[in-house]
């Protein structure tokens, strides 16, 4: 059985990634490895499976049919091997996570880190980005995002927790410039935005009837970090708008005034993954996790 099925995973590996390249990076292995395991599968079959060239990799008409059938054939060992784990007690294997940057290292990770700790035979793996991720394309198991959500069919998600934002300043600025008792008196302030090349987030509050209201601001700082958002204001830069758990410590020390006591605008953290037959329990272990703790760290 080893024999019949070496190569196989090389060859469906190379087909999805498009090359032998990219398959040797999903793969963690070389790329001389996986040419080498794909001809000796050609080999062992007597056809060429696939077109080789320096830009362009297409299957032979072999290659398609083969393809197919290995694609069935490793998912149905797929779902048996899930669905053997679902009976495990203990979660064991690697999972890869992405996380975003700030929520992820002060939120996500420590619940992480303690499931790590509670099953030794889990193996983490764990980027910190906020760039958005195509979890399939670049092999990751587990993803956590904040806000919208991609509308992929590809992917299961679930959500976690509900971040509550809200508006603070330093006690200087305020000295300074005053203190604003209205959201209408936010326009005249100088903000401290959030933005990178993909993405420039708008302060929304709660208006009427359930809707989102904008309020346009004016400001010369721009930063693409949440936490070095919360620095600048600490340094009496401007208003930032940033989640409570964030600033919770430095409301608490008195370098940070929270502006308004009503709620402010919400919005859902939310676990994604694959779409796959069986949730591996290395993967649900830690989804729960997430879910069971991040709640109470929101306020």
């Amino acid at each position: 059985m080893t024999d019949t099925l070496s190569g196989i995973r090389e060859f469906v590996t190379v087909v999805e990634a498009g090359s032998f390249a990219a398959a040797a990076q999903r793969l963690n292995v070389s790329r001389s490895a996986v040419g080498k395991a794909v001809a000796r599968l050609e080999a062992r079959l007597g056809v060429r499976l696939c077109h080789r060239t320096t830009r362009v990799l297409s299957l032979t008409e072999d290659g398609l049919a083969y393809h197919e059938r290995c694609l069935r054939a490793l998912k149905e060992l797929e779902a048996a091997e899930l669905a053997l784990e679902s009976g495990r007690l203990e979660p064991a294997g690697k999972v890869r996570v992405t996380l975003p940057v700030a929520f992820g290292r002060h939120c996500a990770a420590p619940v992480l880190f303690d499931v790590a700790r509670r099953h030794p035979a889990l193996v983490l793996e764990i980027a910190f980005t906020d760039r958005p991720i195509d979890l399939i394309e670049e092999g990751y198991d587990l993803a956590v995002r904040n806000g919208e959500l991609p509308d992929d069919p590809a992917l299961m998600t679930r959500a976690l927790a509900r971040q509550r934002m809200t508006v603070c300043a330093s006690p200087a600025y305020l000295e300074r410039h005053g203190r604003p008792a209205t959201l209408n008196d936010l326009a005249v302030h100088q903000a401290i935005d959030y933005a990178n090349p993909r993405h420039t987030r708008s302060w929304l509050f709660p208006g009427e009837q359930g809707r989102l209201d904008e309020i346009a601001m004016k400001g010369r700082i721009r930063l693409d970090d949440l936490e070095a958002i919360s620095d600048a204001a600490v340094a009496g830069l401007g208003l930032a708008w940033l989640p409570c758990w964030l600033i919770r410590a430095r409301v608490a020390q008195g370098e940070l005034v929270r502006l308004f006591d009503e709620p402010g605008s919400e919005f859902t953290s939310s676990a994604l993954w694959p779409r796959a037959p069986f949730l591996p329990l290395r993967v649900r272990v830690l989804i729960d996790a997430l879910a069971a703790r991040l709640p109470a760290m929101m306020d």
